[in-house]
């Protein structure tokens, strides 16, 4: 795992270079030796288990589209390390084009899987290292730099999906780390060598970190001076001995293990989150991106989380065109598509959801060149798309749900339309349009059940709020980020009233 022999390290654990297909990205996850728990049991083959395997699917996708013609401009890029072909998850932008492309290429992601596809935090994470360790070097005299792009190559190279760890379990919201009744509620440093460091903690609500080869732990605040031991951002295999992960549940995902696919709505694609637990894991220096530097927490956090809601512009909105889609379908399937009422709402849908994709290219074609090369977003703008994104899907899904109807929410199983007793009287009263198939509806109704209240509703709803910071967080920012004096000053000139 050192540095030094990152890309002898590579060819021994994944066996060649380049481009991953999607079928070489599943057979490399049998390879990792993961501790998985879930309803308070070790689960020893997660990659056939059928409720991790559909999260496994939707990553699996970002590596279909890189293999796309169709796609291939949006999801690979040049690297600017080795001038190879590299998947865009793995690269660094280098101009604000890298940065649209990202945006549109999370949308059409977002379209192919109806849910999270979770290399996106990963991404997010390497642009803003990229960012930040060139940085602590210039006023700290440190080499995170040259390890970071050490690293990367290694990602780069291998076509690697990295996890990013940020969020702490916090305890008592009111107290600082440092005042916690217990230290591990954040994550932090326990041991340092000369080999390198010791870490204990957990990363809480952890996107795809079970379909990682790597995670990447970056602080969750803005940190002070007596708070050094939780100033750490560093790379560490997924299957890294200490690193244990406790399965989340998501609403009714024990109907994915019943052998009945059409009550799960999406049954092939799925998202995934974990709690993860850092139980005294050994981090060698050449991983270690920031320890101790805790003057550098606070802007590693803000420009990690400018580019996640940047992103968001484009995942939720490709999610979104999935649900515009389930809504219009279930108008027609119910014959209500022609009502003005309907067709008033699904356009009220569409203009919310192009209003999110607008924010998304905003904020990158309003990009900039960061002092180490590396493009960066609009901070102003990305907030402002994050925090439309924390309201505008809860009003599509709620539209979506008004179109639908109450059958979303009382639909009987599978089992009972397959009944030889009374799957015939399902199949009469349920009936819609008379040249639609009853199990037509019934699917539908299942899709949009599953984004907005059942299996994607983390992916959609919930992720929508809480994802790359609460409302809260974005507000904040966006008073942080604005000229208030500047628009003052405009007011006043034109009112004449001096400044």
């Amino acid at each position: 795992m050192s540095g030094e022999n990152l890309e002898e390290y590579g060819l021994k654990r994944w066996g060649k270079k380049g481009l991953k297909t999607p079928e070489e990205y599943i057979e490399s996850l049998r390879k990792l030796d993961l501790k998985i728990y879930m309803f308070g049991e070790r689960v020893k083959n997660f990659v056939d288990h059928p409720i991790i395997r559909p999260s496994i699917n939707s990553v699996a996708a970002t590596y279909e589209v890189a293999h796309d013609p169709l796609y291939a401009d949006l999801a690979t890029a040049t690297s600017h390390l080795t001038g190879n072909k590299v998947n865009r998850f793995t690269h660094i932008h280098q101009s604000v084009d890298d940065l649209a492309k990202k945006v549109k290429l999370l949308r059409v992601l977002g379209q192919k899987t109806g849910t999270c596809f979770q290399r996106c935090v990963g991404m997010d994470a390497l642009n803003a290292l990229s960012i930040v360790t060139y940085e602590i070097d210039q006023k700290m005299g440190t080499n995170y730099y040259q390890r970071f792009l050490n690293y990367l190559r290694y990602v780069q190279d291998f076509d690697l999906v990295c996890g990013g760890a940020m969020t702490d379990p916090k305890g008592d919201r009111s107290l600082r780390p440092t005042k916690q009744a217990d230290p591990d509620l954040y994550l932090r440093v326990v041991e340092m060598g000369d080999d390198g460091i010791v870490v204990r903690g957990a990363k809480m609500h952890q996107t795809g970190c079970i379909n990682s080869h790597e995670i990447i732990v970056m602080p969750t605040i803005t940190l002070r001076e007596d708070e050094g031991a939780y100033a750490l951002s560093f790379a560490i295999p997924s299957d890294a001995k200490g690193i244990i992960y406790i399965y989340g549940r998501q609403s009714c995902d024990t109907r994915k293990l019943e052998g009945a696919p059409m009550d799960v709505g999406n049954p092939t694609y799925g998202g995934q989150e974990a709690v993860m637990i850092f139980d005294d894991v050994f981090v060698p220096w050449d991983r270690v991106f920031m320890c101790g530097e805790w003057q550098f927490a606070g802007r590693l956090v803000e420009v990690f989380a400018s580019y996640h809601r940047q992103s968001y512009g484009g995942c939720k909105v490709g999610v979104g065109d999935v649900l515009i889609g389930a809504a219009q379908t279930i108008a027609e399937y119910q014959g209500v598509a022609n009502a003005s009422h309907i067709r008033e709402k699904i356009v009220e849908m569409i203009h919310l959801n192009e209003t999110l994709h607008a924010c998304g290219l905003a904020c990158s074609y309003e990009g900039y060149k960061a002092a180490s090369g590396t493009y960066m977003v609009n901070e102003l703008l990305a907030n402002v798309c994050k925090l439309n994104v924390t309201r505008y899907p809860y009003e599509i899904a709620r539209l979506a749900t008004d179109i639908a109807g109450g059958l979303v929410v009382t639909m009987p199983s599978e089992k009972d339309f397959r009944s030889p007793e009374v799957g015939k009287y399902l199949e009469k009263y349920l009936k819609g349009k008379a040249d639609v198939p009853t199990e037509y509806r019934v699917r539908i109704l299942r899709l949009i059940e599953n984004m907005v209240i059942g299996l994607g509703a983390v992916s959609y709803l919930v992720e929508s709020l809480h994802g790359a910071g609460s409302p809260q967080a974005q507000r904040i920012m966006i008073r942080r980020q604005v000229n208030l004096e500047e628009k003052q000053r405009f007011a006043k000139k034109l009112a004449g009233i001096p400044s």
